[in-house]
């Protein structure tokens, strides 16, 4: 089973809510994506405590309208549906996995 979650317009709302969750917005033509959505999903299987999900802002750019997503990958961290961090662009799993564990205290 994928430890990431596919969202969409129909879940998001609901997922963004738990406790703490990091959404990590991409699109399928994105170079840098493709070079994080692997250290995304390592972190997610490591991780099990913190909700994870994706979005394609090709499929839901509403979504990404709504948070004000002008680049991928973007990554937004969530605690109980309220924004509280943002970072743009591949970052390294290190990096990745300091700011997680900063953002869920």
């Amino acid at each position: 089973m994928d430890s990431v979650k596919e969202l969409n317009s129909k879940n998001f709302d609901a997922f963004i809510k738990s406790k703490y969750n990091v959404v990590e917005f991409g699109a399928d033509w994105c170079n840098p994506c493709k070079i994080f959505e692997p250290i995304f999903h390592e972190v997610a299987k490591q991780m099990k405590d913190v909700k994870f999900g994706s979005i394609d802002v090709d499929k839901d750019n509403e979504i990404a309208q709504r948070f004000g997503v002008l680049s991928v990958p973007t990554i937004i961290f969530f605690r109980q549906g309220e924004q509280i961090d943002v970072d743009v662009g591949v970052i390294s799993k290190e990096e990745f996995i300091k700011k997680i564990k900063e953002n869920s205290k």
